[in-house]
């Protein structure tokens, strides 16, 4: 007994600072992505709404930070009840929590665990906004994503990522969140704007990006802190398997903006900065279940189908009439249905675990177990999303008036604009000898 006990010990793991320093970067770049998404639909909406879309991401910063010292950490990680939710009253405020206490099995303080699922518990609401661009009031909002925060993502989480979550037991394979994060926020998305309806001249009025330069920026942004969201999700890098998921994310970001870009140009005639960013979008967004699971030549496979048929499922909101203004279901709720699901095909047995897809001699086992998870969430996250929605739509209202969404909800709801140019100059009143040039500058109209 006492030869067992001295073996046990020295298995135990101990404090990798290595790997305690590594994940806290990841933290860090995974909280520059709500930032990065706030640059994203900021640049993609009318000029009147930029500051609105980049507070909608901005406070779920504040809100899902309290709630997860509050009580977010302790359902979604906590002891499980049922396979359904977590609790663990130790962690509530996070105050009875030692610093150099392990996350169980891992050489990481929980404390670093634990801000590392803070940044994914942040972003996933903020995925949301960019659908309800233009028409939400704010209190509404940073209600939702309070309830929202509550309700459907701690449990979420805990069914994926917690021990004795019931997609976790089953076997459904989601290195970063296909499911908890993506499928989520999208679905969620399409059951909110199906209870508050579509923008006021939605179909009508031309409803442009007003800085692409911006969306590109974002873009970059998130491309640059997916690294810390997947390779971090390894909560180490001691054997390979998080290199693995770094190189398979470049990839696969790489074949999606690629095939977007080639479906525009034949669909469309030509290659477009939006489609660009939005291709990569998505080929970051199938490749977050998949990536530890796949080889590299797996991956170029996930982006390309990912970045394909997320770019015919975004034309879908105008034939099903549906209004998701930055295509949120279009890119996220597909792309992490498409990647979540290609497991089932590509998954390798060389990566994260021996799992085989049907390409690789393992069958459909596995397919059918990432069916399970990716519809069971979807089906929970759209119907509870929209129960929310009818809810604070009949008690607060979730809707600005039809005036201010005209005017601007920027003016409307945070007493700002986005561009003061006030200061600018070239306001001088013209005399008859230096008449206005025709069909120059008094031609020229702003989309806003």
């Amino acid at each position: 007994m006492a030869s067992a006990a001295i073996t046990l010990a020295a298995d135990a793991p101990t404090l990798s600072s290595a790997n305690t320093g590594f994940m806290l970067i990841c933290s860090a770049l995974v909280m520059l992505m709500t930032p990065g998404l706030a640059f994203f639909y900021g640049g993609m909406v009318r000029v009147k709404s930029t500051l609105n879309m980049l507070m909608m991401s901005f406070i779920s910063l504040g809100i899902v930070t309290i709630l997860w010292v509050l009580y977010g950490f302790s359902m979604a990680f906590g002891t499980d009840s049922g396979s359904l939710i977590g609790w663990n009253s130790d962690w509530v405020g996070l105050s009875n929590i030692g610093l150099t206490e392990l996350w169980d099995g891992y050489t990481i303080p929980i404390f670093v665990f634990l801000v590392f699922q803070l940044m994914f518990a942040i972003i996933t609401p903020a995925l949301i906004s960019g659908a309800l661009a233009d028409r939400v009031k704010f209190t509404a909002w940073a209600l939702f994503v309070a309830l929202w925060a509550t309700v459907v993502y701690f449990p979420v989480a805990h069914w994926v990522w917690g021990a004795g979550g019931w997609a976790f037991e089953l076997g459904v394979i989601d290195f970063a969140g296909g499911t908890a994060v993506h499928i989520n926020a999208g679905a969620a998305a399409l059951g909110v704007i199906l209870v508050i309806g579509k923008r006021v001249g939605f179909k009508k009025d031309p409803m442009r990006p007003h800085s692409l330069p911006l969306v590109m920026l974002g873009a970059g942004l998130l491309w640059f802190g997916w690294f810390g969201f997947n390779a971090g999700s390894w909560l180490g890098n001691d054997d390979g398997v998080g290199a693995l998921m770094f190189v398979n994310t470049q990839v696969a970001t790489a074949a999606a903006m690629l095939a977007w870009l080639i479906y525009e140009k034949i669909r469309h005639g030509a290659f477009t900065t939006l489609g660009a960013a939005s291709g990569a979008v998505a080929g970051l967004v199938a490749i977050t279940p998949a990536g530890g699971a796949v080889s590299p030549l797996g991956a170029i496979a996930v982006g390309a189908i990912a970045g394909l048929l997320c770019a015919v499922a975004v034309g879908l909101k105008y034939k099903l009439g549906y209004d998701d203004s930055l295509d949120v279901v279009g890119v996220h709720l597909v792309g992490g249905v498409v990647g979540s699901l290609l497991i089932g095909f590509f998954a390798s047995g060389k990566g994260q675990s021996e799992v085989e897809g049907l390409f690789y001699g393992g069958g459909l086992t596995q397919f059918w177990k990432q069916c399970a998870g990716v519809f069971a969430v979807l089906a929970y996250s759209l119907i509870v999303s929209a129960l929310l929605a009818f809810i604070l739509d009949k008690t607060i209202g979730m809707r600005v008036s039809e005036d201010d969404e005209v005017a601007g909800i920027d003016q409307a709801e945070h007493a700002e604009t986005a561009y003061d140019f006030s200061g600018a100059g070239g306001g001088a009143a013209r005399t008859a000898a230096a008449p206005a040039p025709v069909g120059a500058a008094a031609s020229k109209k702003v989309d806003a």
